[in-house]
């Protein structure tokens, strides 16, 4: 099958002709860290405040994700990579068109955020909500971890199965010790350089 795949990468419009129609970088924002952190909470404020600045964006989140590309997926560790690959090759196709691009997803493990940072490349700016279990467990706004610890949920990141906090996130923000506000004003601080022409 491979030898019937001709691809034409290389002739059509670049990245860098989409930055410079819409006037900025393409950037993909990676955003890890536990259910219940926060991360779909900065992603939204994230995404409001650059569009009010006037930046094109596209907000990838966990939950509305699964609910379409990857609605035929569970939670074993085989789906939660899979899951990851189908994001982060969405991510990328965004990326390439000159969008900046807001990904909020548990992403567990440090392999599968390397292979989203494989996929991605030098567009890829990873930023580690950090909150620690037990402040999550006590925010449960999804009531996950009630539902976790009474074993109605099964591999469920933290408690059965594992996270790994990153060993090289290009940001980490600490939720459980600061306002949303000083969260997006500290995302903000390190990001728009890179996505400004």
């Amino acid at each position: 099958m491979a030898e019937n795949i001709h691809p034409i990468f290389d002739s059509i419009l670049q990245k860098e002709d989409k930055e410079q129609l819409l006037k900025q970088k393409a950037l993909v924002i990676w955003m890890t860290g536990l259910s219940g952190s926060g991360k779909s909470t900065l992603a939204r404020a994230l995404e409001n405040e650059l569009h009010e600045k006037g930046f094109l964006t596209k907000l990838l989140d966990g939950d509305n994700f699964r609910t379409g590309l990857s609605k035929d997926l569970g939670f074993s560790a085989e789906d939660r990579l899979e899951n990851t690959r189908r994001v982060a090759e969405t991510a990328k196709l965004f990326v390439e068109t000159g969008i900046v691009t807001i990904c909020s997803f548990v992403s567990p493990t440090n392999d599968i955020r390397k292979g989203v940072r494989d996929v991605i490349g030098d567009d890829y700016f990873e930023v580690f909500i950090n909150c620690p279990f037990e402040v999550c467990a006590e925010r449960d706004v999804k009531g996950l971890y009630a539902k976790a610890k009474r074993g109605e949920i099964k591999n469920f990141t933290g408690l059965d199965a594992p996270f790994d906090e990153p060993t090289n996130a290009d940001l980490e923000i600490r939720t459980d010790n600061q306002s949303l506000e000083k969260s997006l004003e500290q995302l903000l601080n390190n990001i728009l350089s890179k996505v400004r022409c």
